[in-house]
């Protein structure tokens, strides 16, 4: 079972800053920012190392960047060449630290299965290696991304040119594996993530004053986050835990082309919810398509669209269906199941979360309330696969 105490810690990294003793964008720019940047990363460069013929497990691929941010978020906002000092000197005495802060946040996670996948992960060096230097490769991409950014704006500042050498040495530095080589031959991918970084500094809640401030970008990773750890207690098959995870990550991605369009807006005028999602659809595939592979836009498509509906494929086929029945019938690898109406609740969720930390920190607006009121009266009684959806809301129910 997850804990309401993991859903807030998932959280904490959104008013962690990063760079912040440089000159930077205000937005865009925090941890959840970055590592959510960096999940993306690490997807397209494990679609590379499949392209190239290597094996990636996406499943253990999910689990690595989970627990890095959990790694993350419990040591807080030490500056990240501390952070990455302490970790090569003492990673081992840091690492178990760390998981015993963690214990019981996540010891009932997949029957404390999750926990020992963890412990393997920070401790067994051969544990999961392929997706470990994914992982760090894109860590120092995004870290790069960010670097690129802020460095026209501090030149001339004191060891700016000594980072920019230790960034692109870190670069350097990483181990190699054949989908960099895929990465480097096909620019069109870091365009796609050129794009995708736009999502930080697109904000949530537009019309609406909150604090903390969140980007599109961060919670996507956050529904990626809730989808993958509900799909562990719903018993999902691997296939469907790995697509609920990426549908999660990738739900908002039409938003880089079209901006967050608020929901009363959306919803207010008949038939404008339809014609933006035909302009969404439009657009991702003029845009975004012809930059990736045809097989990474084939799977973005089965993400993206109709992103909230619960389907299965066989014989080729898409098929809409309940999660209730691809639970009894179809809950195999075989027919890549995903569950958009498990994926729209956590986006429901992550929102409800959002209102409810800004209404805790003091800014009570009557549009805030009113969201928080309509999402808890949404889903207070919903149970699917044994979730008891309700009692996530009710354990950040706000009085």
């Amino acid at each position: 079972m997850v804990r309401s105490s993991l859903i807030s810690l998932i959280h904490k990294p959104t008013v962690i800053q990063r760079w912040n003793d440089h000159i930077r964008p205000f937005t865009g720019f925090t941890e959840i920012d970055k590592q959510a940047h960096k999940t993306f990363y690490a997807y397209c460069l494990a679609k590379c190392h499949e392209e190239a013929g290597g094996q990636v497990d996406f499943n253990k691929l999910a689990e690595g960047i989970i627990f890095e941010y959990l790694h993350r978020a419990i040591l807080t906002d030490i500056k990240p060449p501390v952070y990455h000092q302490l970790k090569k000197q003492m990673e081992d005495k840091i690492n178990a630290w760390v998981e015993g802060q963690l214990h019981d946040d996540i010891i009932e996670i997949d029957n404390g299965k999750f926990a020992e996948r963890m412990h393997k992960y920070f401790f067994e060096k051969e544990y999961s290696k392929e997706e470990k230097s994914i992982i760090h490769f894109s860590h120092y991409l995004a870290t790069k991304w960010e670097f690129d950014v802020i460095y026209p704006l501090n030149i001339g500042m004191y060891r700016i040119e000594k980072t920019k050498s230790e960034v692109e040495k870190s670069l350097a530095d990483c181990e190699w594996f054949e989908g960099k080589k895929v990465f480097y031959q096909n620019p069109g991918i870091n365009d796609f993530l050129n794009l995708i970084g736009q999502l930080r500094f697109q904000q949530r809640w537009t019309a609406t004053a909150r604090i903390p401030q969140t980007s599109v970008i961060g919670h996507t990773l956050v529904v990626a986050f809730l989808s993958y750890f509900f799909s562990l207690d719903m018993k999902h098959c691997k296939k469907r835990t790995e697509n609920n995870f990426f549908g999660g990550l990738f739900h908002d991605l039409p938003e880089v082309l079209t901006r967050d369009i608020i929901s009363p807006v959306k919803n207010g005028v008949e038939g404008l919810d339809e014609i933006i999602k035909e302009i969404e659809d439009t657009q991702i595939h003029k845009i975004v398509h012809p930059l990736i592979p045809e097989s990474f836009s084939r799977e973005i498509d089965y993400y993206t669209k109709d992103e909230f509906s619960s389907k299965i494929v066989v014989d080729g086929e898409i098929k809409v269906m309940s999660s209730e029945e691809i639970t009894k019938n179809y809950n195999e690898n075989k027919f890549n199941p995903i569950d958009g109406r498990v994926i729209r609740i956590c986006d429901h969720m992550s929102a409800y979360l959002e209102a409810y930390l800004s209404l805790e920190n003091g800014i009570a607006s009557h549009s805030l309330k009113s969201s928080v009121r309509t999402l808890y009266e949404k889903y207070k009684s919903v149970v699917i696969d044994g979730v008891d959806f309700g009692h996530y809301f009710e354990s950040f129910w706000f009085n």
